[in-house]
């Protein structure tokens, strides 16, 4: 199992999994449409170097994906819309690339006939997980439309196995953090607004709580999953025991750079806002083997300090094709690039 298709793949997850894989030796091809969350930019060295191939094109365009899954032996599926804010605002982008894009690259799978069919899903999917973390067979109680876009498209991967016996495994991972993250998200978005002496905006009570991972860890896991054998039809979590605040978080940026905790800023709790996502890894450590290498108090400034380094990168991306939203939800922070 060799050649890759990987949908998606110029996205955060994305790239570094595709990074990862051809550190490996396998030979990744990379579909992407490249929307405000896709930068080729991620992938720059490898395609420069000839290491990986990719395709611009739309997993929910059935002859595009068609045509680019010949060849591959297996597909990692990462292709979706993933931010729970911009699902408020745009659900029916998510339902369309979430759910529609994932039928899609389910029926060229199927017609290619791939070794394996790994779906990357959410714990999102599970919504509240309360005071005990959430195993594979907990109900699905999605809060947002990204979750619940995302729910859809785990169970529709599902049916393809028990209806057609498509060799999927779906995995439903916990918030990851690392380079190349889009500032969307609530680490980089931190980062920049310190670096700027920007407020930095916390949702609610801040007491909100995640368990986090490394993406480069996470890249790993799915990758032993790829490998192993006998594992068709079944699911996955990925996670560490590591659940922390948004709170925590927001004081561990700007203490990581030196800057004021008077920066962090409590702004107005968003709608369906969980307030604690937590998962057992226990049945993904039991069959293949996979441990966390790294910590979130270990990586975390290396993660800030990536940013640091990298003006260039956040700052064309805060000014592209994602300026709108940024102006809108986050206008200091757009000001402050001026």
């Amino acid at each position: 199992m060799k050649r890759l298709l990987v949908t998606g793949g110029a996205g955060f997850i994305g790239s570094n999994f595709v990074r990862l894989a051809a550190k490996r030796g396998y030979d990744p091809v990379v579909l992407d449409k490249l929307t405000y969350a896709g930068n080729l930019e991620n992938l720059r060295d490898l395609i420069d170097a000839g290491k990986i191939e990719f395709v611009r094109g739309d997993v929910c365009d059935p002859a595009v994906v068609g045509k680019t899954i010949r060849g591959c032996d297996a597909v990692v599926h990462m292709a979706a819309e993933t931010h729970v804010d911009r699902s408020i605002l745009e659900a029916g982008t998510f339902v369309q690339t979430d759910v529609y894009g994932t039928y899609v690259t389910l029926e060229a799978a199927r017609a290619a006939n791939v070794d394996r069919f790994l779906h990357i899903s959410t714990d999102e999917v599970y919504g509240e997980s309360g005071s005990k973390p959430c195993r594979e067979n907990a109900p699905l109680d999605p809060k947002s439309p990204y979750a619940a876009s995302k729910a859809g498209a785990d169970r529709l991967a599902h049916a393809y196995h028990e209806t057609y016996g498509l060799p999927v495994v779906i995995t439903r991972c916990v918030n990851n953090f690392g380079p190349y993250q889009h500032p969307e998200k609530a680490i980089p978005l931190f980062t920049i607004c310190a670096l700027l002496g920007v407020p930095l905006p916390v949702y609610g009570t801040g007491r909100n709580r995640r368990e986090w991972i490394h993406v480069e860890d996470h890249a790993g896991a799915l990758l032993k999953l790829l490998r192993a054998r006998g594992l068709d039809g079944e699911t996955f979590n990925i996670g560490t025991a590591e659940r922390r605040s948004v709170l925590q978080n927001a004081r561990a940026v700007v203490d990581a750079l030196g800057k004021p905790r008077s920066l962090i800023s409590r702004i107005d709790d968003r709608p369906g806002h969980v307030r604690s996502h937590a998962v057992d890894s226990a049945k993904l450590r039991k069959k293949v083997g996979w441990r966390p290498a790294r910590t979130f108090d270990a990586e975390l400034p290396r993660t800030v300090e990536w940013y640091a380094a990298h003006p260039e990168w956040w700052r064309r991306t805060l000014l592209g094709t994602a300026r709108g939203y940024f102006a809108k939800r986050h206008p200091g922070l757009v000001a402050a690039l001026r």
